[in-house]
């Protein structure tokens, strides 16, 4: 513990003196900080509402393919690195976006599906939040998607997952 505590000291001071001479430039980090903390959300199109499920402030079709593709693979199991690879590259080829950007919709993903209880409750949400945001218009993508993560027989719950999507677009 004294050990910590010193390292903590030592940072602390650090800071301390970092900050002492060189004030305008702390200010000018902590003022980009606050910023990027800010807009981070808003650059993804992802907006938290109070009183709402997390699905309800997804804005952005390209973060709901995503999403609802990373509850697909984790219907036939803990999915493997390459899963997640195939996804990453399925959405690069699929969606306008930036390697960047496909991280941060990968991990805004990975964190909707713990809200939504579990993987198959994921995908009916977010296939209704698909269908609610662009009235159907991404169907193609979101298929393309994932017929390409699709290398073997689909389990039951991937079955069930491509009933609830059909379901959710009908016309």
């Amino acid at each position: 513990m004294p050990v910590l505590l010193a390292i903590l000291a030592a940072v602390g001071g650090a800071i301390w003196w970092w900050i002492r001479s060189n004030p305008r430039e702390a200010l000018d980090t902590a003022q980009d900080l606050a910023t990027t903390a800010i807009n981070a959300p808003r650059r993804l199109a992802f907006r938290r509402q109070t009183n709402a499920h997390p699905v309800e402030g997804i804005d952005d079709e390209r973060i709901a393919i995503c999403a609802i593709a990373q509850a697909f693979i984790e219907l036939d199991g803990l999915p493997t690195s390459e899963q997640r690879d195939k996804l990453h590259a399925l959405m690069l080829t699929h969606s306008d976006c930036t390697d960047a950007e496909v991280g941060e919709m990968e991990v805004l993903g990975r964190w909707l599906l713990p809200q939504c209880n579990d993987a198959s409750d994921a995908v009916r949400r977010l296939a209704r939040r698909l269908k609610k945001i662009d009235k159907g218009a991404s169907w193609d993508t979101l298929q393309d998607v994932l017929s390409g993560l699709v290398t073997a027989d689909l389990s039951r719950g991937q079955q069930d997952a491509i009933e609830d999507l059909n379901s959710a677009f009908r016309r």
